[in-house]
């Protein structure tokens, strides 16, 4: 059974009726099946889906990237790489089954796989956490990182969460340190790391796997540092005023590859990607081979680097700073005295070395 979003009324009026023509000795007057007529509704059900998802508002695309038919990245997983051994367990405290991770192969070629899973079905959802990862899946994550890195094994990363579990005992387990040191790790490896958003990429439980060399985003996935729902209820107190809060945080991937947040967009079928699973995972494919094969090139240093440009540089043409340049790290601008301060701190022995016989030179003088 399909289901169906609050704006696809007419979308699924038209497929209820193709349905029906498609089997007509199930419906009461009808012995033959009319293919003139499911010709011409397939082709207005094409134009209507057309229509709406070419002109969809920031909250509408919320709701798709929500979509329980959405695919997950279990799905991804499993029919994007061969040979997948699952790893679990941070060697801390535990399992996180709302990430999964593991070594596979991509092309042959050996591969660490990431993937925040929120389950297919009620039960999943539950066993997975509907994708809230916990501070021990982060270290997990970490562990795994820091694994791929030494043996020079790239990382592939599909973030869809809203966000990080907010409970008290992931809070008393060190949920934002494990979410900092995720980033921070991240930001240190030398080897090509790629994220690609699937669907909901929410608050610091997104960007602690998002922390990457290239960020790609589904057409209809989002990413923000908040929900809609609970940016409206902070900002306006009333959390029905989700399409204003969605248009303000510019969560969609056209209005974040404009900011230069993201890196590429990966189109998907008409109507989303939940109708059309091959092609979604031949665009996939084909997204994550073309990206991994621009880092061939590149040393540890030069990968390294990269990275760090890309987010240092996020902001500077489209926000406040008139210099675009790229800079290698970001530095403090200092004054005369501070300067002088400052390297007397680093200089201190030969500081006062220097200050003693200067001393002695002036009593010397005095004395004679």
């Amino acid at each position: 059974m399909k289901n169906y979003l609050n704006f696809e009324t007419d979308i699924k009026n038209l497929e209820i009726e193709l349905d029906k023509l498609k089997d007509p000795y199930n419906q009461d007057g009808l012995s033959e099946v009319d293919t003139s007529k499911i010709t011409d509704l397939q082709n207005e059900i094409d134009k209507k889906l057309k229509d709406v998802y070419s002109n969809l508002d920031a909250w509408q695309t919320t709701l798709v990237a929500r979509h329980e038919d959405r695919p997950k990245s279990k799905f991804f997983i499993d029919n994007l790489f061969d040979e997948f051994i699952l790893l679990s367990g941070d060697r801390f405290y535990g399992e996180d089954k709302s990430v999964i991770c593991g070594f596979g192969k991509f092309n042959s070629k050996s591969v660490l796989v990431i993937g925040q899973e929120k389950g297919e079905n009620l039960d999943t959802r539950i066993e997975r956490n509907f994708g809230m990862m916990r501070p021990e899946g982060y270290r997990k994550t970490i562990r795994l990182m820091n694994l791929a890195n030494k043996f020079k094994i790239p990382i592939i990363n599909f973030v869809d969460t809203p966000g990080a579990y907010p409970g008290v005992g992931a809070e008393e387990r060190g949920q934002a340190e494990a979410i900092a040191k995720s980033i921070e790790c991240s930001m240190q490896l030398t080897v090509p790391t790629l994220s690609i958003i699937i669907g909901e990429g929410g608050s610091g439980g997104a960007i602690a796997l998002a922390s990457s060399s290239k960020v790609l985003m589904l057409e209809n996935a989002i990413y923000s540092v908040i929900s809609p729902e609970g940016c409206a209820t902070i900002l306006w107190r009333d959390p029905t005023k989700t399409l204003e809060a969605a248009k303000a945080m510019k969560l969609s991937a056209k209005d974040l590859l404009k900011l230069e947040i993201i890196d590429e967009i990966i189109p998907e079928p008409l109507g989303g990607a939940h109708r059309d699973k091959d092609l979604i995972l031949d665009n996939v494919r084909d997204a994550i081979d073309r990206n991994l094969s621009k880092f061939l090139t590149l040393n540890e240093e030069e990968i390294l680097n990269q990275r760090k440009n890309k987010f240092l540089n996020i902001g500077r043409n489209k926000g406040f700073s008139t210099n675009s340049a790229h800079q290698d790290k970001l530095t403090l601008k200092q004054n005369l005295l501070q300067n002088l301060i400052s390297n007397i701190k680093l200089n201190k022995k030969l500081f006062i070395s220097t200050t003693s016989i200067l001393l002695l030179l002036i009593l010397l003088t005095v004395i004679f």
